[in-house]
């Protein structure tokens, strides 16, 4: 459902954004939400952190003792986090001017809109807190569930903001009083009412502790910047050394639809990750080796699929999309999109190494895929644009996670990696190239363009990849199919 909404947010919005406001204000507004969502972003680990202890006090006899105890102590860090960040970003936005660094002087109101949406969301962060244990005890479900409403209220309220203003600042308060909201239901309502044992206040917490958990917490938030905070940084750094406010708008879109499928990658993984990591906690060997083969290669096979169709018809979506305003750059789409299918089993390989507590690991993946970005982005976005910061983010996706940490995971869990590697990318390779055929098939059954074409198009391509699946309904297909998967 989130990812639903954040592609609402993204997607299905933008035309109605594009209307109303403008290329040029459209991307002032894709900037300051890619700052937001920076500053999202800057939970130092705290998140995953908590959530591996979460776990591991599930098989104390004092469970709800000792989550009660660390819950207090970890959420004053949050609050200090909080803190620190309101006061780093209000130092920042008396020195320097954003609308003069990000090239938005001629938009009314940007700086405002930035201050608020920045400020307004580091206050959030303390609800990751809470998230981390609603998914330690099973009712993860829930909290998504009232993230959706906020969500999904707070969409609303920037239609209405937009058809009624037409202003940026108007639209950006929309959006924070959102997310704002539902933050501090669950910090103050569900919480309570769903763990009743939890303290109502933080308390106290020794210097050596403290330590303690930033220590451990430091490789998932390095984790969480290279995964989500490099991809708004990259918008950031686009719209300060590229001046064509279109090609930011071209940049911000294309990537949104590479993101949405590394989110849906992701969501595909965590509950897998979950089962391996209680495998590996157990010691269950022969268990955590067949799942993780039999997961990993799923995974791939269903976001493959999801590539080639986005291939197949992106171009043409992407122009009615944008209703013509906003150039379509096939290069660019292509090693976004293509990249992200291509890393798919790094992107599941650190959602394994996240829940079993790989701190180590991950530090020096990560570290080295942000020496990749910056060391590649400040050289090829000035030159190349758009183009420049989608072969940093994907040089640092491919030989950082899938050079080093998808391998290394790979070797260490199964007993035949080359094999099954082989066989993935072998499948990747198989099945993209069967939904790009079936793509250009489609358009030669239904030539034309626009929307009632590219409908058809589309139908005709789901039926023709069913009929090439058809066979995977014999259930006694399936698993001799399963079982040959090399572990």
């Amino acid at each position: 459902m989130i990812v639903l909404l954040a592609l609402t947010q993204q997607i299905v919005l933008i035309p109605f954004f594009l209307r109303y406001l403008g290329h040029e204000t459209l991307s002032a507004w894709l900037t300051i939400f890619a700052a937001g969502s920076l500053v999202q972003a800057a939970d130092p680990g705290l998140h995953a952190w908590s959530l591996n202890r979460f776990l591991s006090f599930k098989s104390r006899g004092d469970c709800d003792r000792r989550t009660r105890s660390y819950f207090a102590g970890i959420l004053l860090l949050f609050i200090g986090v909080v803190a620190g960040l309101v006061c780093l970003i209000g130092i920042l936005l008396m020195l320097v001017n954003p609308a003069d660094v990000l090239g938005f002087r001629n938009e009314p109101k940007f700086d405002l809109a930035f201050a608020i949406v920045t400020l307004g969301l580091a206050t959030t962060l303390p609800v990751n807190l809470a998230s981390s244990l609603f998914r330690a005890r099973g009712l993860y479900g829930r909290v998504v569930a009232v993230q959706a409403w906020g969500t999904g209220l707070g969409q609303i309220a920037q239609v209405i903001a937009v058809f009624l203003t037409g202003d940026l600042l108007m639209m950006a308060l929309a959006f924070v009083l959102g997310q704002v909201g539902v933050s501090a239901f669950i910090l103050f309502s569900d919480l309570k009412l769903h763990f009743p044992f939890l303290s109502r206040y933080p308390r106290r917490v020794s210097w050596a502790w403290t330590k303690a958990q930033f220590a451990g917490a430091f490789p998932f938030g390095i984790m969480n910047f290279a995964e989500v905070g490099m991809s708004y940084l990259s918008v950031l750094l686009v719209g300060a050394l590229v001046s064509d406010r279109a090609a930011i708008a071209q940049w911000v879109l294309t990537r949104t639809v590479s993101n949405f499928l590394r989110g849906l990658c992701y969501q595909f993984s965590l509950p897998i990750a979950a089962e391996l990591g209680h495998d590996h906690a157990v010691g269950a060997r022969d268990s955590l080796r067949a799942l993780y083969a039999k997961g990993l290669f799923v995974v791939t096979f269903t976001v493959s699929l999801i590539t080639g169709g986005l291939l197949s018809f992106w171009r043409e979506f992407f122009e009615l999309w944008t209703t013509g305003n906003i150039p379509y750059d096939a290069t660019l789409a292509i090693v976004l999109i293509g990249g992200t299918c291509l890393v798919t089993p790094a992107t599941f390989a650190m959602s394994y190494a996240s829940y079993s507590n790989r701190g180590t690991l991950l530090l020096w993946t990560k570290s080295l895929q942000i020496a990749i970005f910056f060391g590649l982005a400040l050289f090829l976005i000035p030159a190349l644009g758009p183009l420049g910061a989608a072969i940093s983010l994907t040089s640092g996706d491919i030989l950082a996670q899938l050079g080093i940490l998808f391998s290394v995971l790979l070797v260490q869990t199964l007993k035949s990696p080359l094999r099954h590697a082989a066989l993935l990318f072998g499948m990747m390779l198989a099945v993209v190239g069967a939904g790009l055929a079936m793509g250009a098939a489609a358009r030669y059954i239904v030539p034309g363009t626009g929307f009632v074409h590219l409908v058809l198009q589309c139908c005709i391509w789901l039926a023709g990849i069913a009929l090439i699946a058809s066979p995977l309904t014999s259930r006694a297909l399936r698993n001799r199919l399963i079982q040959n998967i090399p572990h």
